[in-house]
């Protein structure tokens, strides 16, 4: 037997079989239940003795369940006498509260950081964290990987004539800059204004947009509003199309309504959080071969980050 076995939470388990095939090793086998009052039973179905394991689950809707599951399986095997356990957590959840934005708020990414250490989990992958400084509140190794990979080689095979990377907000800038570096192409700003959580009103745009292919470039997209809002500004002031990339399809609320209805061209996303629903406008690309691969170079202390500078 290898050294290393991969176990599946309940959260994603279509892109836990997809890592699974790339690996070209079967899924572990563990047992999860929950009690009639919402309790989560766990049961790890195979001795894990010596063994190093990873635990595939986004924390994503529902987030309490799914972070609580993640915990549950962790102490599971912590307590079955696992060598090392690294969590794969393709999305993590509460990521958006990781600063003190207002009087007595918490700062709950940390939080949570703190729930997976204390649990047993000794090593994190994940990708594109919303903010790139929680890789501090953890006191253990974490692979915060760069969805780019996945985007770049879709945004080329377009064949935009006249292609420019956008900034959905301020905040995003590094992001955006980011790829339009790698791309070669320009960047244009979203200027926002955010009244409360959920709700955004744009503002202005920085850069000229008539004419041009805009491929707006976030980490995440949930209600959908900036982004819909987002693109109805570019087009207003003459962009040619509009096609959004983002890792994490959220996807809350009115979120699918308004992507079919508005303004944006194409959505394209990554597989970290399963789809609710389909929908003619959104591409999803899937990050198996990336997360698949980062195990397999963690399991044998080789480069994570070689990885990225090749396909960047």
């Amino acid at each position: 037997m290898s050294g290393y076995m991969i176990f599946s939470g309940t959260s994603n388990p279509e892109l836990s079989k997809e890592i699974a095939k790339y690996l070209e090793m079967p899924l572990s086998e563990a047992t999860i239940k929950r009690f009639s009052d919402g309790e989560i039973s766990v049961q790890i179905s195979e001795s894990v003795r010596g063994k190093d394991v990873f635990i595939i689950q986004p924390t994503s809707a529902p987030a309490n369940s799914n972070l609580m599951e993640l915990l549950i399986m962790t102490d599971a095997l912590k307590r079955s006498s696992a060598k090392s356990i690294t969590a794969v957590v393709p999305y993590y959840g509460y990521a958006r509260q990781d600063r003190k934005a207002a009087p007595r708020v918490p700062i709950t990414a940390k939080l949570v950081a703190d729930l997976m250490e204390k649990s047993g989990i000794t090593r994190m992958v994940t990708v594109d964290l919303h903010a790139s400084q929680i890789q501090g509140f953890f006191n253990i190794p974490v692979d915060n990987l760069y969805g780019a990979i996945l985007f770049i080689d879709y945004i080329k095979s377009k064949n935009f004539k006249n292609p420019v990377i956008a900034s959905p907000d301020i905040g995003g800038v590094a992001r955006a800059r980011y790829f339009a570096n790698k791309l070669g192409l320009d960047m244009v700003i979203v200027d926002k204004r955010r009244e409360k959580a959920n709700e955004s009103e744009v503002m202005n745009i920085i850069g000229d947009v008539k004419g041009k292919d805009i491929i707006l470039i976030d980490d995440m997209i949930d209600t959908a509003g900036t982004m819909i809002k987002g693109a109805a500004a570019l087009k207003g002031l003459g962009a040619n199309s509009v096609m959004a990339c983002c890792t994490h399809p959220v996807l809350s609320g009115p979120a699918y309504d308004r992507i079919a209805s508005g303004d944006l061209d194409e959505l394209v996303v990554a597989n970290t959080i399963p789809m609710k629903q389909r929908c003619d406008k959104i591409k999803m690309l899937s990050t198996a071969p990336m997360l698949g691969e980062v195990i397999r170079r963690v399991q044998n202390n080789e480069s994570v980050n070689s990885l990225f500078e090749a396909n960047t």
